[in-house]
């Protein structure tokens, strides 16, 4: 009998002593979890911080670049020359966000429709073996450097495609950097963002929907279209949104591809400049630290943070509004 209690306080003991090794371990994961967690919500706060301190409120003796240019200018004037001598600078940023929407619109036509398409064959059409050989040429798709687009819009895109058509035949003048070619590379990049995410909620829809379809004698073609789509268009919209966001902040292929001088235009044919490949162009110059220029590449830079946050803002508000939840 001792020995017998012995040997069960024994593994008692050691029962506690697993115990409080697997809880200790879960507490350190849980630890490093959290420091990982809290670690991006630091990096988005400090990019808030000094975009805030130099633009809106900075800290003394330094000055804000809205404390030198007012907030009306800013927004209503319609000419953007931050780099001109002093009598000739003007800082109305309407140019830069006019030439950054023109690139979003014309990605955007591009863009969604056809990765909307791509993942309803995807998701409805296509077979095992076709999916396997679409998929992964949507990947390298993705995988392509945004420079190689940009040089794939200056040097085939524009002199073979869009001259012939819009100069040689429609008799349009066409700039050698213009909005239209670095829309259409834009929306070839979000392409397989909206194919992939919108694929994902396209198979996310129960089966039983689609069935109930086919037994009412629907073709595939309306199933896919009056009954899959609709059923997942809350997550098809936030897809959406996010791909626009990403075309609102593309910078490289832009900046080859478009950008020139800064234009308040929505001819696709001309030359262009966007928040981000301003401020790329400024960035690669001698910039005088301190100077108004410099200070402008934050405010812009906050203007093109608030835009793409809404967006995302507004497409986690569109999945919580409007999710279809299915049991």
């Amino acid at each position: 009998m001792p020995s017998g209690g012995s040997n069960q306080a024994e593994a008692s003991s050691s029962l506690r002593r697993r115990f409080s090794w697997l809880r200790a371990r879960e507490q350190l994961i849980q630890s490093l979890l959290f420091c990982c967690s809290f670690l991006s919500i630091l990096t988005t706060l400090s990019i808030i911080y000094v975009l805030v301190t130099e633009s809106l409120i900075a800290i003394p003796p330094n000055t804000a670049f809205f404390q030198e240019v007012g907030l009306k200018e800013f927004f209503t004037e319609t000419r953007w020359t931050p780099q001109y001598d002093v009598a000739q600078r003007h800082y109305g940023i309407l140019p830069l966000v006019c030439g950054t929407m023109l690139i979003t619109g014309i990605s955007a036509v591009i863009g969604l429709p056809m990765g909307l398409l791509i993942a309803i064959y995807l998701s409805e059409y296509a077979s095992p073996k076709s999916r396997r050989w679409v998929k992964p040429a949507l990947e390298i798709l993705a995988g392509v450097p945004t420079v190689v687009y940009g040089y794939f819009a200056l040097r085939f895109l524009t002199p073979m495609v869009i001259i012939p058509f819009f100069h040689d035949w429609l008799g349009l003048t066409v700039l050698g950097k213009n909005a239209l070619s670095g829309g259409i590379v834009v929306g070839l990049m979000i392409i397989p963002m909206v194919a992939s995410l919108s694929e994902d909620v396209l198979r996310s829809v129960p089966n039983s929907l689609r069935e109930s379809g086919y037994a009412l004698g629907s073709t595939k073609f309306d199933v896919s279209a009056k009954i899959v789509v609709p059923a997942a268009l809350s997550g098809i919209f936030a897809s959406f949104l996010l791909a626009l966001s990403r075309s609102i902040g593309e910078t490289m292929a832009v900046a080859i591809a478009s950008a020139g001088f800064p234009n308040l235009t929505l001819n696709p044919l001309t030359q262009i400049q966007t928040m981000t490949a301003f401020i790329v162009d400024v960035t690669q110059g001698e910039v005088v630290s301190g100077s108004t220029l410099e200070k402008s590449l934050y405010a812009v830079a906050l203007v093109l943070f608030v835009t793409t946050m809404m967006m995302n803002l507004i497409s986690q508000w569109v999945l919580a509004r409007y999710r279809e939840v299915y049991q």
